[in-house]
């Protein structure tokens, strides 16, 4: 069988705020009947409401200690990066053993996970990110960061209308006719296609950016306006229609051209991702501080390093007056469907990944090549490379 003599690995996520999980009974029961062993944590899945009955129903083993669930894994399924686990004095890493495979959102370009990056090569585990599986037919059904982003977004504007200190839509009242709130989305991917069909239905008037044409008129066909922004032909498409790196000068220009726009904003949504590297900072400090008061900033390209210079990793605070949000792990917010999307999508990549047992290590598939990072002791993955150097 496919998986035969593999025992998976499912721990408890220690992430503060995440209630995801990385295999729902469902995917375990795939797992199963594909010949491995699936180990899942005692409670891993208790706050996304699959309970330990449910995996053992599915066939797997619960196991109590963390240190042994770790301990007796080949291959381990996480939904974030590894971290210093409190409870037991020491970092995730420490408990994978030696040539162990890690499956999990590394984001591994982001500078604050570099330390981490590193831990995992020397201690000789193999691992891969799955924020860099390539957007191509044949791994659209693994796409996991998609899933995750089109949750990102929503949510997103969920809290961005939460936060925001009036109305989005136009509202008649006794007073007069309220303007319905100036709502900028910048980075028009799958995240950013779903803050402007979230916004658009909350009926807020939408302005977008983004330096790929077809993104452009993807976002005009859900009503928004994009901003125009000239750039030379191909300068800001790379392989797959993905954004790419833009010279620090472009960087300049786009950030003069934003500023207008995002001091008119009521809220503003940055969801600019380059697949496999630090984020592109668009917003920075002096663009904030001439925005209205009860204005709010949604930082979602945050894993990456964020698009805001006044974002703060995790945090959501009030900078004089503007709310800025940057948390990690928006779609724990909604961590049933995000659970389920997550899981099966990771189930169909490992379902790719392996064969009778062990690892397909062909580097000419670039499934394989850009979303593995670290293999025989050493950091391979090229946007991380890139990031360090920098």
């Amino acid at each position: 069988m496919k998986f035969s003599g593999l025992t998976i690995s499912v721990p408890k996520e220690i992430l503060a705020g995440e209630r995801r999980v990385a295999a729902i009974p469902q995917t375990v029961e795939q797992c199963v009947k594909a010949g491995a062993k699936v180990l899942v944590e005692a409670g891993a899945g208790d706050k996304s409401y699959f309970h330990d009955e449910d995996y053992i129903q599915a066939g797997a083993e619960i196991v109590t200690s963390t240190e042994e669930l770790y301990r007796r894994a080949d291959v381990i399924l996480k939904v974030k990066e590894p971290h210093n686990n409190p409870a037991l004095g020491k970092h995730e890493v420490e408990l994978m053993p030696e040539g162990s495979i890690l499956i999990s959102f590394l984001h591994p370009a982001n500078p604050s996970n570099h330390d981490m990056v590193k831990m995992l090569a020397s201690s000789g585990i193999t691992s891969f990110t799955l924020d860099s599986i390539p957007r191509i037919s044949r791994a659209q059904h693994m796409d996991t960061l998609t899933s995750m982003s089109t949750v990102a977004g929503y949510k997103s504007v969920i809290i961005a209308a939460h936060n925001l200190s009036r109305f989005i839509p136009m509202m008649p009242t006794s007073a007069g006719v309220l303007q319905p709130a100036q709502v900028l989305v910048v980075g028009v991917g799958v995240a950013g296609l779903q803050a402007i069909a979230t916004a658009k239905r909350l009926g807020a008037k939408i302005k977008t950016l983004d330096i790929r044409p077809e993104a452009n008129e993807q976002s005009r066909s859900l009503g928004a306006e994009p901003i125009p922004f000239e750039l030379p032909e191909g300068l800001g498409v790379g392989e797959g229609g993905y954004a790419k790196r833009l010279p620090d000068d472009w960087y300049e220009k786009e950030r003069d051209i934003l500023t207008p726009h995002v001091k008119e904003s009521d809220a503003v949504i940055l969801a600019a991702l380059i697949p496999g590297e630090r984020a592109p900072v668009l917003v920075n400090k002096a663009m904030v501080e001439m925005m209205n008061k009860g204005s709010v900033i949604i930082d979602i390209s945050i894993d990456q390093g964020g698009n805001c210079e006044l974002s703060r990793a995790g945090e959501e605070y009030d900078y004089d007056g503007i709310y800025v949000s940057a948390l990690l792990n928006i779609p724990a917010y909604l961590p049933i469907d995000s659970s389920r999307m997550f899981a099966q999508n990771t189930y169909n990549y490992i379902n790719y990944l392996i064969e009778d047992g062990h690892l397909k290590f062909d580097l000419e598939d670039e499934v394989i090549k850009e979303s593995l990072v670290t293999k025989d002791y050493k950091v391979v993955h090229e946007g991380t490379l890139k990031a360090m150097e920098e």
